[in-house]
């Protein structure tokens, strides 16, 4: 024991607090802990700086590199070791006097008497899925009378439960016995967490996995959950303060700033409880099958591999992702594309899948800058306009700085819900007009009137995209239902509607004929051309057309005009604005303006005539060098949106 330590003066900033005759009895107190990790670990160094004299710890698990979001004990020094070892010693510097007693082959029906013997309190560390070990420890305390805290770190928040001596027992409330796990799980979620704050935002279900005993967490709510249980067993081992036992809980959210107090008499079995119960397994059930499979890049993977495991999230029409790769040598990227002018009316001319393209060539400059490397693209002219092919060239040269649009790639997203109206700062139009580059710029629309005009726009133009039957099988085809993130195509949830609407919409999309029908007798368009395009042309900061300094002609003008557009884009969302491309109104007066022949149906070209000419007054003479249309704004991220397919799928053999 170091000479300079005394614990009168290491813990002597905690007397206000508490009386020196608390500190004194808490120096005296003995806490079992069982499990080391996330919040078991917080929990001691917590306790230990209260000063509590002595502790019985157990834990068998080692540290690895997934621990090191939020376990107070996970370091590089650390990786590999013991848990219990590192945090007895951690606590140990901080209160060498420490009495402590180590269990280091964790909780076992055979140790647990040992375990909770001559304790004050127990305070649970276990993991969230360790319910064999979790229900024995919670018997015993009852059984030798004591009393016990369980903190669950939920998002980034803390729901407390403490079950004491003739109370409630943790089987009373919980009613877990002899169940199969999944309910289990299902019963301790809802029984630490009655109010459920967290469920609102998470913003990945895919990472709920109950079945493989994996959930996201963060530090925050380890660290919430310390200070939680330590308060709790302050109040506990000092006999001061109201204590809220089972059935009575308390839940506070960090990010929601919501504190709930819950109730629930006889715990599980309460009628509101099971039907909560219910509910939280079709939940669970539902994030399940939305839940998309991430495909992990391998460790080893090389940089030409991280580099395009990047660039793939470039956007694309529908999520179509008109590419394939090629990876020729380690500093060789061919890129085979191709357009869908053979089934989408959008892309007739391929023009859209080109502005895609020039999008992607985009994110590989910008994702192979990470990696100190300088790329140098160049198309193959011998081959056709449908299926051109890119060579990219990687090459190592003076020091080159990443590109400061790296993090904004995956990040970008198209959100279709209506954004904040007050405007855009001279700042960031400045940014977003230098991302452009020379060869284009940019031309904004705001302020009321100005909008009101666009949304009229759109209002027609959404009436003809409706009623066209090659834009409905488009529509029918690249939706994905019931969905909040897809690969390679739409998710329902981010195409913008109302829950009630998208019910109606997906009915009504399953054939042409209830297409037609519900159009013609029941103003099928009115509702979703309100949801989709009149509120949100008004729900913004305004509007945008990126106009090429020369009227494009070539498939190289669209690329270059997809490189331009993906570094606003990208420069968007770095400022943290949000966007939604605007784009059949330029597609259809394009079409218009070319004599391009788009659909069957008698009125279309009568109608892309007359949106030509809706196109023209609002913007004047400079639709022939548009090549992309949106509208931009500050407001949340989109909760759901499309993803990409894996870069195993997008290599070619």
């Amino acid at each position: 024991m170091s000479d300079r330590f005394s614990y009168a003066a290491a813990f002597s900033r905690n007397i206000g607090w508490l009386a020196p005759h608390e500190q004194e009895a808490l120096r005296h107190k003995r806490v079992a802990i069982a499990g080391l990790g996330g919040v078991g670990g917080a929990h001691l160094l917590t306790l230990a700086r209260l000063g509590i004299g002595a502790f019985n710890l157990a834990d068998f698990d080692t540290f690895e590199l997934p621990n090191f979001n939020r376990q107070s004990g996970a370091s590089m020094s650390s990786l590999g070791q013991s848990k219990i070892k590192t945090m007895a010693a951690a606590a140990k510097d901080i209160n060498p006097e420490l009495a402590l007693r180590l269990f280091p082959e964790g909780i076992t029906p055979a140790n647990i008497p040992e375990f909770l013997s001559g304790v004050d309190l127990y305070v649970d560390g276990l993991d969230f899925f360790a319910f064999p070990a979790r229900e024995a420890v919670f018997q015993a305390c009852a059984e030798f009378g004591v009393p016990a805290i369980t903190v669950a770190p939920l998002g980034m928040g803390a729901a407390l439960l403490n079950v004491l001596p003739g109370g409630m027992t943790f089987e009373e409330y919980f009613r877990v016995t002899g169940l199969p796990e999944a309910e289990k799980m299902v019963r301790f979620l809802l029984g630490l967490s009655p109010a459920m704050l967290q469920r609102r935002y998470v913003a990945d279900p895919s990472t709920v996995d109950f079945a493989r005993h994996r959930g996201p967490s963060t530090a925050m709510a380890c660290q919430l959950c310390a200070g939680v249980a330590a308060t709790e067993a302050l109040k506990i081992l000092l006999k001061r303060g109201k204590i809220h036992a089972a059935p009575h809980g308390v839940h506070f959210d960090a990010y929601r700033n919501q504190l709930k107090h819950t109730w629930r008499p006889w715990g599980n079995h309460h009628p509101i409880q099971r039907i909560a119960i219910a509910i939280a397994r079709k939940q669970l059930a539902a994030m399940a099958a939305e839940a998309k499979p991430f495909e992990a890049l391998p460790a080893a993977a090389g940089e030409i591999e991280q580099i395009l495991d990047l660039a793939r999230w470039a956007p694309s029409g529908d999520n179509t992702q008109p590419w394939r790769f090629e990876i020729a040598d380690h500093r060789h990227i061919v890129v085979h594309g191709f357009d869908t002018r053979s089934h989408c009316i959008y892309d007739l001319d391929g023009r859209s899948s080109q502005i895609a393209i020039g999008a992607l060539l985009e994110n590989i400059r910008i994702a192979a800058s990470g990696q100190g490397l300088r790329t140098e693209i160049r198309r193959r002219t011998d081959a056709p306009e449908e299926k051109p092919v890119f060579d990219a060239y990687l090459a190592a040269g003076p020091a080159l700085a990443p590109d400061p649009l790296i993090p904004a790639i995956p990040l970008r997203s198209v959100q279709r819900r209506p954004l904040r109206t007050q405007a855009l700062t001279a700042r960031e139009k400045e940014a977003l007009e230098a991302a452009v580059g020379e060869s284009c710029s940019v031309l904004w629309i705001e302020g009321w009137a100005a909008k009101w005009k666009v949304a009229r726009l759109l209002w027609k133009n959404a009436k003809l995209r409706l009623t066209l039957p090659e834009a409905y099988r488009v529509h029918r085809d690249i939706i994905e239902w019931n969905a909040r993130y897809s690969q390679d195509k739409v998710p329902d949830q981010a195409v913008g509607l109302d829950p009630l609407t998208t019910r109606l919409m997906r009915w009504v999309m399953q054939s042409w004929g209830r297409v037609g029908f519900f159009n013609t007798y029941l103003g099928g368009t009115v509702l979703p051309r309100i949801e989709l395009d009149l509120v949100p042309a008004l729900a913004c900061a305004g509007h945008f057309l990126i106009l090429a300094r020369e009227a494009p002609k070539t498939i190289d003008d669209y690329i270059a005009a997809g490189r331009a557009m993906q570094r606003f884009w990208l420069t968007a969302t770095k400022l943290g604005l949000q966007l939604q491309p605007e784009m059949t109104p330029l597609i259809f007066s394009r079409y218009a303006r070319t004599g391009v022949e788009f659909s069957l149906a008698p009125c279309a070209r009568h109608a892309a005539d007359n949106i030509r000419a809706q196109f023209e007054a609002v913007l004047g003479p400079h639709t022939g060098h548009a090549v992309f249309m949106g509208r931009i704004g500050s407001g949340p991220a989109a909760r759901a949106r499309s993803l990409r397919l894996p870069l195993s799928r997008l290599l070619s053999s």
